[in-house]
């Protein structure tokens, strides 16, 4: 499938010297759902930043719907859809009325603001609430609002910064279903960041992890476990018998360790693996009798690649990455 989102040697420097991104190229095809996660102060938002017009380039270049990102910005603008993070709806307006606001900044002809609006109340679950103001919605609700508001001018393209945090795990499953049948009804191809690392692997066709304006990794999430994760397997036994050796030659057991007569060690599958060590330890005159597991998961991957938690850096991120975008400034 063609790449709706094209990024080659793409840097910003910040004066005196700081280099926020550092020659990062990566791709996105149309109707795909990529997740960019980073810990804060990676180089996630002024990367997004970037490509939705709202920084300058400082070297590279960047496509987003077939525009450069530097030559013809407007054109851009107009292709995407920018969900962030900060809740912009006006809390005096009815939820209509931020609907119809945000389709005359976006020049939706009038004449087409009327159905789109009844559709998009109705994708979201708020035509009952479409006449309350907005001040009156519970959070969920605001977000659900927001998310309509940046597809009332049918983007190509949607941008969405941490679009569940702060939710309530009920709430913040709904807005998965949403982006998914988003995704898979009308084939929106989807930009997100998140903090949630089991939200980018439950959604996201690819993710790319970028850390100090460096993309680390880029890949499927089932991909990237598979190659930075692997299961973690525990096995306890009855006897005396050192199972050191033997499990280090088990084909692809790594990191072998024991404390007493409970073993531990990393494979890439277990199932695959495990008719081996059992067949082993009985020869050696063991029975095992206790087997556990544990399968990786994304957070494993982050800090394998980064060091670091998501968690760990939580809280004191890169300025808000949506400013203006109605006026189209660049800085």
């Amino acid at each position: 499938m063609p790449s709706i989102i094209q990024a080659e040697n793409l840097s910003k420097l910040y004066p005196p010297k700081t280099k926020a991104v550092d020659n990062v190229s990566f791709s996105v095809e149309e109707g795909e759902v990529f997740g960019f996660l980073g810990p804060n102060g990676a180089g996630k938002t002024t990367t997004i930043k970037m490509l939705t017009t709202l920084a300058s380039i400082t070297s590279g270049k960047a496509s987003v719907a077939g525009f450069d990102v530097s030559r013809d910005p407007s054109a851009v603008r107009r292709s995407i859809g920018v969900v962030p993070q900060e809740l912009t709806a006006d809390d005096e307006l009815k939820g209509i009325e931020n609907l119809i606001l945000a389709a005359r900044l976006h020049h939706v002809p009038r004449s087409e603001v009327p159905g789109r609006a009844k559709d998009l109340l109705k994708l979201f679950d708020l035509e009952e609430a479409s006449e309350r103001r907005v001040r009156t919605y519970s959070g969920g609700m605001r977000r659900r609002l927001q998310m309509a508001m940046g597809l009332v001018h049918s983007p190509k393209v949607l941008f969405l910064d941490e679009p569940t945090l702060g939710l309530d795990i009920q709430t913040r499953t709904k807005v998965w279903d949403y982006i998914n049948r988003l995704n898979k009804e009308h084939g929106l191809t989807v930009f997100m960041t998140t903090h949630y690392l089991e939200e980018a692997d439950g959604l996201c066709n690819r993710i790319a992890i970028i850390d100090h304006g460096v993309i680390k990794v880029s890949d499927s999430p089932k991909d990237l476990k598979e190659k930075f994760g692997g299961d973690v397997l525990s096995i306890s036994v009855s006897g005396d018998t050192d199972l050191t050796e033997f499990l280090r030659t088990v084909p692809d057991v790594t990191d072998v360790s024991h404390e007493g007569l409970v073993y531990k060690m990393k494979l890439p599958k277990t199932e695959q693996a495990l008719p081996v060590i059992i067949e082993g330890v009985t020869k050696r005159g063991l029975k095992i009798t206790e087997i556990s597991f544990t399968r990786p998961k994304l957070d494993d991957v982050f800090l394998e690649v980064t060091g670091r938690s998501m968690r760990e850096d939580e809280g004191g991120g890169e300025d808000s990455w949506v400013q203006n975008m109605n006026l189209g400034r660049t800085n």
